[in-house]
């Protein structure tokens, strides 16, 4: 998989800053502009899946950045963002190519739910899911079978084992793989918001439905739809799926209008689903509807060959995301690794692999580097020469209120704030310290800053969005 890249293109650096955030959390790779000028001279060197463009800006302006695009780049999609007091010129812009237009202010959910519409998240890289075990292989044979029909797939297994990765495949090696894959985890979203994120939503549907929003079945429209984690979805709304599974239509909240779906439903879950619904927790007709070709995907333990190759795909994956060279795992490193019995599945590999690669010396990863235990994490780090006695990993409430309105005011709430515990533990929080210092030092000049660490600015604002989804204060 690659993640799709965006281009953001607005002279307002606050909000250009606040969609780059929204984005990049969600795993979209981000590129900026301040104009029309900068945003063509990037596409000229950049291959870009995207763009976001603000209409109101100085210099060039969104409608000429757009005419420009679309003589040049004539497959490129354009989102136009507009004030509301300029919808007639979006409305206009739309007829000259734009994909569609965001009404400011949007909500970050709105913004999401435009952009996947048309770029998902991950670009799938043709090819099978990594493996070297037989039964892995012989799945994989069955599952191309199912993908060349348009039948419904239940994928079951334990939690962490790979679901999302065989529903991709599925998807990718059916007829639809030039359509959108569009996953929602039934369980991550609150039963309150999950039936307007499935169905979408007309305005003043709800409080707070200030523009209406497609639901995830009309985002995957000519592609799949991935139901994760389907038995914690609520009974009620279950009956309301089973009907849009029968009918093939949905209907927004707030509207009587029908919107007929070509879609292909994928669910998953790591329940027993034959116990769900002998203990009333999942309805019986909603099983027979989901569970037309059931596929089983092994726990890791199950197919021990797998191990290996998927550690060294992941190492390889966070060294590269993280800029940095690939180290080798050595014959004690791959004896521990296939000597464990991996309860937690692919998901805990990930972990320990992450670990491994901090922890990695002269480029290579030992049985020393693999911690399968978190509580042998500490030990690990201390006998590397780290001392990290007193970091306090808990956020403490601050003492100061910081100010928006300057860039560096506030700078002693920044000072004193403790940074929180985070995947990889104490080297990831004297990493987000060692951040926070140079964006005071150079007064939140994010170019100086990724200059004077030797990162990529790229690689800077991923750090600084993590940082603030961890409820960290980010200077400047």
């Amino acid at each position: 998989m690659s993640n799709s890249q965006i281009l953001i293109v607005d002279d307002d650096s606050q909000l250009r800053e606040a969609i780059v955030d929204t984005l990049m959390l969600t795993g979209y790779v981000c590129l900026e502009a301040d104009g029309g000028e900068q945003a063509l001279e990037i596409l000229s060197k950049q291959k870009v899946d995207m763009v976001i463009s603000d209409i109101q800006m100085g210099g060039m302006d969104g409608h000429t950045l757009l005419n420009s695009i679309h003589d040049k780049f004539p497959q490129l999609p354009v989102l136009l963002m507009t004030a509301y007091a300029n919808i007639n010129g979006a409305v206009r812009a739309m007829r000259d190519g734009a994909i569609d237009y965001l009404a400011k202010p949007f909500a970050p959910e709105v913004l999401l739910n435009q952009v996947s519409r048309y770029v998902p998240v991950s670009k799938s890289v043709r090819g099978e899911p990594i493996y070297a075990d037989q039964s892995t292989a012989e799945l994989l044979s069955l599952a191309a079978k199912v993908a060349a029909t348009d039948a419904t797939v239940m994928i079951t297994g334990p939690s962490g084992s790979g679901k999302e990765v065989l529903s991709r495949y599925v998807h990718d090696k059916s007829n639809r793989a030039s359509g959108p894959f569009v996953a929602i985890n039934c369980a991550a979203i609150p039963d309150s918001m999950l039936e307007s994120t499935l169905f979408g939503y007309e305005k003043g549907a709800f409080t707070g439905a200030v523009q209406a929003c497609p639901g995830k079945f009309e985002q995957a429209q000519g592609g799949t739809i991935l139901l994760d984690e389907i038995t914690e979805m609520d009974l009620g709304l279950q009956a309301k799926l089973l009907r849009v599974l029968q009918e093939k239509e949905v209907e927004r909240l707030g509207s009587r209008k029908t919107i007929s779906l070509d879609v292909r439903v994928i669910a998953t879950s790591n329940r027993d689903l034959k116990e769900a619904v002998a203990q009333k927790k999942f309805r019986e007709d909603l099983y027979y509807r989901l569970n037309v070709f059931p596929l089983r995907w092994l726990p890791l333990c199950k197919r021990p060959k797998d191990i290996i190759p998927i550690a060294k795909f992941l190492l390889s994956k966070h060294a590269s995301d993280s800029q940095l060279a690939i180290p080798e795992l050595t014959k004690s490193a791959i004896a521990k690794l296939n000597n464990y019995s991996w309860p937690g599945n692919v998901r805990e590999l990930d972990n320990v692999m992450q670990r491994a690669l901090i922890l990695a010396n002269t480029g290579l990863v030992d049985d020393k580097c693999i911690i399968l235990d978190e509580s042998g994490l500490e030990e690990a780090i201390q006998s590397q020469g780290f001392d990290f006695d007193g970091v306090e990993p808990q956020i403490e409430p601050l003492q100061e209120e910081v100010d928006n309105d300057s860039p560096l005011s506030g700078e002693s709430a920044v000072r004193k704030q403790k940074i929180p515990q985070a995947l990889g533990g104490e080297l990831k929080q004297q990493e987000y310290q060692i951040i926070l210092d140079a964006l005071i030092e150079y007064r939140g000049a994010r170019q100086e800053v990724a200059t004077k660490l030797g990162i990529s600015p790229r690689t800077l604002r991923y750090k600084i969005a993590k940082m603030r989804e961890l409820g960290m204060i980010i200077p400047g």
